[in-house]
């Protein structure tokens, strides 16, 4: 006899949705990492057009600190400071 399986759309939706929306840890604290750094440093934005190098600069030295704090592999550090750049 073949199992089956029920689904209910409606959870899964909403587990989905929840999945995309979910932030990284540390995220905020980076963006607010990131915005006090760029302060001194040269700005992500020149002329209308984003600034490669100051933007991996930034994430770089954001990334630094983040590992330190959570611990993290320096891959998810600089996942996490990117996508807060």
């Amino acid at each position: 006899m073949a199992s089956t399986r029920s689904l209910h759309w409606s959870l899964a939706m909403k587990e989905i949705a929840a999945a995309r929306t979910h932030r990284p840890a540390g995220l905020l604290a980076a963006q607010g990492l990131i915005r006090a750094t760029t302060a001194k440093r040269r700005p992500l934005v020149a002329a209308g057009e984003y600034d490669r190098a100051a933007i991996m600069s930034a994430a770089i030295a954001a990334a630094r600190i983040h590992q330190g704090r959570t611990g993290s592999t320096w891959g998810e550090a600089l996942s996490v400071t990117l996508k807060a750049t």
